[in-house]
């Protein structure tokens, strides 16, 4: 088994997701040495594991409108608008939802580290709509379980080229790094992980469709991938479809609807992120 998850059955108050930092960080060494996710662990190996706490946040709060679906003392979820970057990464130290979210919220989970305070899950930069992030760390923990068990319900609406034949279907392709274009994700990666999306259409012309994608992983670029692979890539689309860029100042995507239990109370809670102006005049623009 891999240890990665050998550790999350051996260690469940720990996500994935951290012990996956954990091991990058140098914090798990297997035999006496630093060890990646991927390796496998079998019997007799030596495991040791340190925990250190959570990372002080630095982040300078900026006073950022954001638009709030939800908020209690557990966590918010706010429909994050397109052109906002989730977190401060290499070029992106200001402006960013960690941010907003810090002068917004007294307190942030810790386990993201200090650069990714109470982020869950993320969205691209482009992308529009839902996300919920922690404000203390059982949130954090209990959130990020149900996103790696798959139990998150994830609904997007996405603008794409053509006329999409098949009212309905499912796209399972493993997704990984494209071997060649590394900014790109691909079908065609040896090392590809499972990825299943399945799909619906809402509205379709000779020119474009309106369909909702429902996710049943998380992988990056998940849905721009899948639809690229279909031959019906997202409209806006820099990476995927540069020639469908014309006339659409981003990717026509959106997270609309996000599902999950709430971390305390055990509660099914259900969002909706209203559709943004620049996406309705994609709609309308293409005739839909």
């Amino acid at each position: 088994m891999r240890i990665d998850l050998h550790l999350v059955r051996a260690l469940p108050e720990l996500s994935r997701s951290r012990i996956q930092q954990l091991i990058h960080a140098g914090f798990v060494r297997l035999n006496g040495a630093t060890t990646r996710p991927h390796q496998v662990v079998r019997t007799g190996d030596q495991i040791e594991l340190t925990n250190p706490p959570p990372e002080k946040i630095e982040t300078r709060p900026e006073a950022i409108p954001l638009e709030i679906l939800f908020e209690d003392d557990d966590l918010i979820v706010i429909n994050k608008p397109a052109g906002m970057t989730v977190h401060p990464g290499a070029g992106h130290r200001e402006h960013t939802l960690v941010n907003a979210l810090l002068h917004h919220c007294p307190t942030l989970s810790g386990i993201g580290g200090k650069e990714r305070p109470g982020i869950v899950h993320r969205l691209d930069k482009e992308t529009s709509g839902c996300l919920v992030a922690a404000k203390n760390d059982i949130a954090h923990r209990e959130l990020s379980k149900q996103f790696a068990a798959r139990a998150v319900e994830k609904i997007y609406l996405a603008l794409v080229a053509g006329k999409v034949r098949k009212q309905t279907g499912v796209i399972e392709e493993k997704i990984g790094r494209h071997p060649v274009h590394r900014q790109r994700m691909s079908v065609a990666s040896p090392r590809g992980r499972a990825a299943r999306t399945e799909y619906r259409v809402v509205r379709s012309s000779e020119q474009a469709s309106l369909i909702e994608c429902r996710l049943y992983s998380g992988r990056t670029h998940q849905i721009r991938v899948h639809l690229h692979h279909l031959g019906h890539p997202v409209l806006g689309d820099k990476i995927y479809a540069p020639r469908f860029t014309k006339n659409f100042p981003r990717q026509m995507l959106h997270a609309w609807k996000l599902g999950f239990r709430h971390p305390h109370t055990g509660e099914w809670k259900n969002f909706e992120a209203r559709l943004p102006e620049d996406l309705k005049q994609a709609i309308a623009l293409t005739g839909l």
